[in-house]
């Protein structure tokens, strides 16, 4: 990269979402608004001192009490936004976008977006998505957790319905308008009969499931409606202590919590 392309770090500025980060790895998120403040049981931090500092300054409160101060990455938000639905987690979003092959302007087909976690996965690496929500409340929760984290902007590029996607699509939603479908509902296998008609030939199918046994029902329900190239993918997740010459596996890990299927829609 030249200088000329160098990105230039931009302070801190006020309608800015912030991580602040204490000495004992507690994570704050915050919504920077001159006039308000950071209030904790290690004192109170003003919004003030916060706006015009650089990503990874030290701010201090009241009480002396240091916080490390950062724009949060999507990561960092989906682990501390506000949710309704069980969110699927950091460590199956990241697998699940290559595996469904998510890229700008592809046309998603997302079924019970939650809370919205997933959906700004997609959205941020440049997909046009319509989720089935079947509840009201949890619909309302993501766009408000996708316009947070994006910005309103990005609510163009998401249209939820609610709507049960067991009992079908919607007549505009059908004739193999989407390149990609994305489950993540109890009873995946109810789902896959419907897909054939709004799904594209070669689009890719990916479902999220906590059990095997619904794994198992999926994957007889995809292999008789048409799909090949079918696999089943689980996630695990260890970090390590590395202090020194003191070296080994953290002695807790994130290992399961959903497997991933993928397949392919058969021409026909």
């Amino acid at each position: 990269m030249s200088d000329s392309e160098t990105t230039v770090a931009k302070p801190l500025a006020e309608g800015d979402l912030v991580l602040l980060i204490d000495h004992k790895q507690r994570r704050y998120l915050v919504r920077l608004a001159d006039g308000d403040e950071f209030q904790t049981h290690a004192g109170v931090a003003p919004h003030g001192e916060i706006i015009g500092q650089a990503e990874g300054a030290a701010i201090a409160t009241t009480r002396g009490q240091k916080f490390t101060a950062y724009r949060p990455t999507l990561s960092d938000y989906i682990l501390a936004m506000p949710r309704g639905a069980q969110v699927i987690y950091p460590k199956d979003i990241g697998p699940l976008l290559l595996l469904a092959d998510i890229e700008p302007g592809i046309r998603v087909f997302e079924s019970g977006v939650g809370s919205g976690a997933l959906s700004m996965g997609m959205l941020r690496a440049g997909a046009d998505i319509v989720g089935y929500e079947l509840r009201d409340d949890f619909a309302a929760k993501a766009k408000k957790n996708v316009s947070e984290f994006l910005g309103v902007e990005a609510l163009d590029r998401y249209d939820v319905h609610s709507r049960d996607s067991y009992e079908g699509f919607a007549p505009e939603h059908a004739d193999g308008q989407f390149d990609r479908a994305v489950l993540d509902i109890p009873e995946p296998w109810r789902v896959v009969p419907h897909i054939r008609s709004a799904l594209r030939p070669g689009g890719i199918l990916v479902s999220y499931s906590p059990s095997i046994t619904q794994v198992m029902k999926v994957r007889t329900a995809l292999e008789s409606a048409g799909f090949s190239e079918l696999s089943t993918t689980e996630v695990m997740h260890r970090t390590w202590h590395i202090e020194g010459a003191a070296v080994r596996p953290d002695h807790r890990m994130v290992a399961h919590t959903g497997f991933l299927t993928r397949a392919r829609l058969l021409a026909t």
